[in-house]
Order: C-alpha cells, then structure tokens, then sequence
C-alpha cells in the first residue's frame, strides 16, 4: 500500500473497510492512514437541473475526483439525522416518517438539519425537508466524513431502524456526539447477556432462553427449554430467518441451511409461548438526561394488543389501541415493567417494548431504545407527534417543557392492519410467521371496536362480508377453538362450509355444515368454490410447520379471488365482531381531528 495506490482505490469507489480486508489491516489503520495524506473526499451538488440552470437544491454526494468542494458549512449549529437507508421489507416509510419529523422539529428550534440516506423514494430525501441531504451510503467511513466536513453538534440515530442503530457504538468511538440514548445502553439491550442480567437486576421476567453457536448447542439448549422454540440470529432486522421450531430435525435443518453460526454472530433460542397474547408499547422519556436517573419523565404514548397470538412479527400483526382483553393489573404490570426499563437504560427519547402476556403473566420479549415501525400509527391515534417530542428531548428540551407529561388514553379504537404483496407474488404461500412480510399499514378508527377493525380491513383491500358463505378449515391444535368461532358466524345467518375433519368438530357441536371435498379427494372442492365466487370468506389455518401443499393453493386462491381470508382464529373471531358491529349500525366518517377533539 502506498499513497498513489490509496488515492486510485479511493477514485475507483473502494471503502476503507474493503481496502482493509484487502490488505489484512483494519478499517480504522486505512483511515488514519489517508487522513496522514489528507485523502478526504469531496462533495459536489446533484444538479437537479441537467446543467440547463445553475442548480441550487442542497443534495451532495462524495467523491475522490479532484475539483472543488462545493458543500458550504454554515456557522448555525448543526444535527445530522440518519435515514434507515434503502428500503426493503422489514425497515420501511415508519422510520422514514421518523426522521422527517425529526428534520421538522429540530428546524423549529433553530438548528441546521443535515439528512444522510441514500433512498431516493423517500420523504427523508425530499428538497424541503432538511437544509441539506446527503446520498451516501449509511457507512461508519461516509457518516464520519460528513459530520467532520460539517463539525455537525450532534447526529441521531434513534429514526433510522436497524441501520443506523448499528453505526451509533463506532461513531460514538470516533467523536460523535450521539444525540439520545447512549449507545451503551442500546448495546444493553441488544446483547443477549446483558439484556438478561438488567431484567434479572429489576426482576421482570423474560421466557426461558439460551443461546448457540453451533447446531449441537442449539439442540441441547432447545432440548432444555423444550418445544416449541423461537430461534433467530442475533441482531437482525425485521425478523428476518426468525422462525418457531418444533422438534431437533427442524432445528438441525434451520442451523444448517437458514443460519451461519459463530461466536460472532450466535443464534438466539427462546422459549415459544403458545397461545400468550402479544403487546408492543411505545415511550417517550427524558431521564437519561439526569445525573442520578431519578427525575425526569417516561410517557407511555401507546400500549398496543395484537389480534393474532404471540409468534406473528409486530410489523405484521393487526393491533387494537388501547388494548381491549388485558386486564387492569396486566396493564399497569406493563406500565410498571416499561418505566423501571427506561430507566435503567436511561432513555432520552423513544423506546418500544414486546411483551408476552399468558393469562395474568407478563413476559419481556425485547427491548429497543429507538424509534419503532408502530411510532406513526400511535402518534396519528393520539394526536401527539412522538417522533417531534422526542427529537427535541434528545436535542435538550424536557417533556415537562414539551407538555407531554402525562399518558394519552382515547376514548375511541385504533387498530392497525397491514397490507400484504402476496397478490405480486404468484404461488406464494400467505401465513404470517416471526419474519416480516408486509409492505404498509391502515388505520381504522371509531367509538366501536368492531367497526374499526372492520374499517381497517376496508382500507387495506380485504372489506368484510355480509352474507354467503364461509369456508372453514382449520388445524388439529385450534380444532377445540373452532366451533365458537364459527357459531358466531352462523349466527350471523353465513352457511357454513368446510372437509371432512373440521366439518365432522362443527357436526358434532350442533352446528350445519356442507361439506366439500379435499383437493386430493375430488371435485368440487374450496378451491372451485372460490374461483366461481361461491365462498365470500376463508378461515384456513396452518397445519403444521410444514404447510400442505392443498392448504397453500387454498390460500393463494383466495388471494388471487380477492376473498378475505383468516389465518388465525383470533383474526376469524375480530372479522365476526366487525361484520356483526356492521350490521347492526352501519358506520360513519370522522376526520382524525374530530377524534382528536
């Protein structure tokens, strides 16, 4: 390696980190390395105008080309926002609206506000909504770079996701100044051993769990803990390859072909709850800010009930705020359990909590001190900006100051549904799992549960029926569930049509079925039933871990027939509350500020 060799990588687009790994150094050895030669890059204006006009849209990119540096620092003080970087499913337009909000608030209070993200699909990357936006890459190398050039006060990367999160200990290391929550105590939360030593410290309590580096630690964990398991690989990003096994020939499966395992990078194994509700809750809190961690304030913004049980990703899961089938002491166990986890962690700003609740048992799933994927749809339901409060907390201001000091309860429902690009997707099975899928989300709103949630199924392409029939095929394990479930629709005047093994539970608790035939027994069957349109709603759950290939060309069908479809029994048991709730009132339209009022 030698100063013109440095310099040609540099042009040519190689990183420090690459140039590292080429040369067996490491990353920070190459950059202190250029710095000595004064290596920097510079940064030039996108000309949004095709050199037709003189270009003045604030947009930089770097490079190692010679010319002149046209990014002009300003003497204003200045905060540096990372974006959560390209999107994909898992890290989506919530955390976008995260930082544009910060981008908002940190302007109102006098600051130069300096965007760095790479997507140009995004609000984050819109012309007005910070003073400057740089398309680089969310690299420790291109985010010091620009925090040098600017000597930005601050960067924050609590709104990106995932992403940033990850930079905040490497920056912090090289000088930055991390706005917020310290990367020390997200590192608490994220790291496996840590987490579980503050949650023993505060005595809360989180399933029994272990963790492996190899297939063999995997199985002699999974064979303690007993089946089923939760198992994922350590700080992942929308759940992705988390998955619920249930015996060693799909672990030793999964720890073969789904993960690589290292001391590193081990694989997470928890014990599943079946059947426990899940809960996420979103805060706001300023008591990091305080020496001894006693004063200041943590704000419950929203506790929000998932429809499906426990095992759905929460970006997936329709929820209800506030929740409606926890009880009293539940609740104020969650509310207990969040503050004394803020406060440990010494959180300025947000914090989202996953909990498992089994009957009146209150379980810890994660923690994460940053904003989350349910920030916008809490914010929207009750009216206060989370995302703002938040940003101005971590740039000084405290919530007593913001008026945000006491929790919000609505007086009407909130539930949230997310929308699904498996009409995209030919052949694709649909059944939600641990690992993210959805690509949006809807709200439904009203003073009746059931008419919002039936609002919420509306708006995400899959309005509930009124009448017709329902096809019913369920799973051995919710075989004991399924008769109530579908009295509730018989009793709303549905006929009721299902094979052989759920018709002959149905049967046997009074109710009147036709039966059709199995794919592999004859015609006609579910699936000639929804392509002539005979079946207005599917309730089909899984029948293992290992779907039937007829269960998926079921539920495919479904999807291609635009015909709603429940894969869970608590979804069935919502869609039966909606259609009744709609029946009987019909439903009106608010503005979200007549709510607000």
């Amino acid at each position: 390696m030698n100063p013109d060799l440095l310099a040609k990588a540099k042009s040519l687009g190689f990183s420090d980190r690459q140039i590292a790994h080429l040369t067996g150094l490491d990353e920070d050895a190459i950059r202190a390395a250029r710095k000595r030669m004064g290596l920097l890059p510079s940064f030039r204006l996108v000309d949004t105008c095709a050199a037709e006009f003189e270009a003045y849209t604030p947009y930089f990119y770097s490079t190692y080309d010679r010319g002149d540096d046209e990014a002009k620092p300003s003497a204003k003080r200045k905060v540096m926002i990372l974006g959560g970087g390209p999107n994909r499913i898992g890290q989506g337009i919530e955390f976008d609206y995260c930082c544009v909000h910060a981008s908002f608030a940190l302007k109102e209070d006098g600051f130069e506000t300096l965007m760095v993200n790479s997507n140009p699909e995004t609000v984050s990357t819109d012309y007005d909504t910070s003073d400057k936006l740089y398309f680089e890459p969310l690299t420790l190398e291109d985010v010091l770079h620009i925090y040098e050039r600017e000597q930005c006060w601050g960067a924050i990367a609590q709104f990106g996701g995932q992403t940033p999160l990850n930079l905040a200990l490497g920056l912090q290391r090289n000088g930055v100044n991390i706005l917020g929550t310290s990367p020390q105590s997200i590192e608490m939360a994220e790291d496996r051993k840590l987490f579980a030593a503050m949650l023993n410290k505060l005595g809360i309590p989180q399933p029994a769990n272990g963790v492996a580096v190899n297939e063999t630690e995997a199985l002699s964990v999974a064979r303690e803990l007993q089946y089923p398991v939760l198992v994922r690989p350590s700080f992942v990003l929308g759940g992705r390859a988390m998955q619920i096994v249930y015996s060693d020939a799909e672990l030793s499966h999964y720890m073969r072909f789904a993960v690589e395992a290292s001391p590193e990078r081990p694989v997470l194994v928890d014990r599943f709850l079946e059947d426990a509700t899940e809960v996420d809750v979103d805060c706001i809190a300023d008591v990091g800010r305080y020496p001894d961690n006693s004063e200041g304030h943590i704000v419950i913004g929203g506790i929000l009930e998932h429809i499906e049980f426990a095992g759905v990703h929460s970006g997936d899961a329709a929820m209800v705020l506030p929740p409606h089938t926890l009880s009293s002491r539940v609740i104020e166990t969650i509310r207990e359990y969040t503050h004394a986890m803020a406060r440990e962690l010494k959180v300025v700003g947000l914090m989202n909590v996953q909990y498992a609740v089994k009957g009146e048992a209150v379980y810890v799933l994660e923690v994460n001190p940053r904003a989350s994927r349910t920030v916008p749809f809490v914010s929207k339901a009750i009216g206060v900006p989370l995302a703002k409060l938040a940003a101005k907390v971590m740039a000084g201001k405290t919530l007593k100051a913001l008026g945000f000091a006491q929790e919000i309860w609505p007086k009407y429902w909130a539930v949230k549904e997310s929308v699904f690009p498996f009409n995209r997707f030919h052949g694709q099975d649909i059944l939600l799992s641990p690992e993210m899928r959805s690509t949006g989300e809807v709200m439904g709103l009203d003073h009746d549960l059931g008419i919002a949630y039936a609002k919420s199924q509306v708006a995400a392409g899959a309005p509930l029926p009124m009448g017709g029939r329902v096809f019913l095929s369920v799973s051995d394990a919710d075989k004991r569930e399924v008769a109530k479930v579908a009295k509730l629709f018989a009793d709303l005047g549905f006929d009721l049509v299902s094979t052989s093994g759920t018709a002959a539970v149905l049967e046997k608790s009074g109710l009147k079925v036709q039966r059709v035939f199995k794919l592999t027994e004859g015609r006609p069957n579910a699936v000639d039933l929804l392509k002539n349109r005979e079946i207005q709603l599917v309730i089909n759950t899984p029948s293992g871990q290992t779907p039937r290939a007829d269960e998926i060309k079921i539920r495919t069908t479904a999807v291609y027939t635009n015909t709603p479809i429940m894969t869970t029994l608590g979804g069935a048991r919502a869609a039966a509350l909606g259609i009744a709730a709609l029946k009987k009132k019909g439903f009106s339209v608010k503005t979200l500020q007549e709510y607000h009022r």
